[in-house]
């Protein structure tokens, strides 16, 4: 709020003091731009005069003139630095700007300059929880940014090695799923939900591409029994006649709305709680694996963690969609 306080000299008394109650009023009635024109022409008579300054920083605030708020707050400083109220415009102005640890640091010296003062130590404690909820959700965004799939599935890795298949095969299908998983979880962490679809891997010499996409839609097959029953047949009929070396199920858990998905087994088995998240389900003809990427909701953003490998014999979203080859190549 715009005050009245003593000014920084005699000029005021003689040609500011009208300006600057026109100003208050003005300002009083919300109208800060009136006020910071009349606040203007007050300091063009006397400029030496903190308090219209402090008056036209508060003005300028309201007006979300942030860098000519903050100018003003820091003159206010200048002219009377034993003065809480231009400590305390700063801490405001920098508070809108989200400077919180500045403004904390401005709204301290006021306090010093005010210790008995009870506005301060409130906006100290607001501050000090802005700054801490700042810290935290970019933490949260820094984790959410350096989501390492390769990494967390690096135990994968021997196991492709096993394989009776080429060293060219083998990165593909590594690349393949961790794509897979990395996209989802930029999508997740987007908007805390998936579209069900099934990525295939397709055949670069061999597959008609002009024919078969490389993503298929599948919001649908978990609705209910029948359409699961025919969404699979749809996809292993579609896998065959596309020549894809793989394919990746993507589902969010709360789509899977009934219990035939685990054949009764999922209440019994499954280790993660009611926590939120989603599937991602490899198949192909030598490998079958089901992860679920767990996430929780903090500060309002959602936040996956790492890929965790999930039993696929207990708990598999659609049967195997590919012939099973034990020793041959994909």
């Amino acid at each position: 709020m715009a005050e009245s306080g003593r000014g920084g000299g005699r000029g005021e008394e003689r040609a500011g003091v009208s300006l600057k109650d026109e100003g208050n009023e003005q300002f009083k009635a919300g109208n800060y731009l009136k006020a910071a024109a009349l606040y203007t022409q007050a300091i063009k008579k006397d400029p030496s005069n903190a308090a219209l300054y402090s008056n036209r920083s508060a003005a300028f605030l309201h007006l979300v003139k942030l860098n000519k708020a903050l100018a003003d707050a820091e003159t206010t400083i200048t002219l009377r630095p034993d003065w809480e109220k231009g400590y305390f415009r700063k801490g405001c102005i920098l508070e809108a700007m989200e400077q919180y640890d500045d403004a904390l640091a401005a709204f301290q010296l006021a306090l010093q300059h005010s210790p008995q003062s009870t506005e301060v130590p409130r906006k100290i404690k607001r501050l000090e929880q802005l700054a801490k909820d700042k810290k935290r959700i970019q933490e949260i965004e820094n984790i959410r940014s350096s989501v390492d799939v390769k990494k967390c599935l690096d135990s994968l890795k021997p196991e492709l090695v096993s394989l009776k298949i080429s060293d060219e095969d083998r990165e593909e299908i590594f690349s393949f799923i961790v794509d897979v998983i990395e996209t989802a979880t930029k999508g997740w962490h987007e908007t805390s939900k998936l579209d069900a679809k099934v990525n295939f891997l397709l055949d670069k010499q061999k597959t008609q591409t002009d024919k078969y996409a490389p993503i298929v839609n599948v919001d649908k097959a978990f609705e209910s029994p029948h359409t699961h029953s025919s969404c699979f047949s749809f996809l292993r009929q579609y896998a065959e006649e596309s020549f894809s070396k793989a394919a990746c199920l993507v589902v969010a858990k709360s789509s899977i709305s009934y219990p035939q998905v685990w054949k009764g087994q999922g209440s019994r088995k499954w280790k993660h709680g009611q926590s939120d998240g989603f599937f991602v389900q490899f198949e192909s003809p030598v490998l079958r694996k089901l992860w679920f990427v767990p996430s929780l909701t903090e500060k309002g953003r959602a936040l996956c963690r790492d890929p965790e490998l999930v039993d696929v014999s207990a708990h598999e979203l659609l049967p195997r969609l590919f012939k099973e080859h034990l020793s041959n190549g994909i």
